[in-house]
């Protein structure tokens, strides 16, 4: 189970720092999100918290490729 970041990300920051799992990270030309390490949140908090937070529509995906803060 993991989260993925798309190009979209203008690379805010907004999402880092609410990571429980540390698992946003720095890339070219936006940032990432390292599956092996994203747990979504779960035990942490009801919602992932990078969805929550990110000021840009679409920009983070489910495991289906759905966006989980859509328009």
């Amino acid at each position: 189970m993991a989260l993925e970041i798309i190009e979209s990300c203008t690379n805010c920051w907004a999402c880092v720092p609410l990571c429980p799992s540390k698992a946003i990270f720095e890339a070219k030309p936006h940032f990432l999100i390292d599956p092996n390490k994203c747990t979504e949140c779960a035990g942490d908090f009801a919602d992932p918290q990078c969805a929550a937070i990110c000021p840009i529509e679409g920009a983070i995906l489910n495991e289906a490729g759905e966006p989980l803060n859509p328009p």
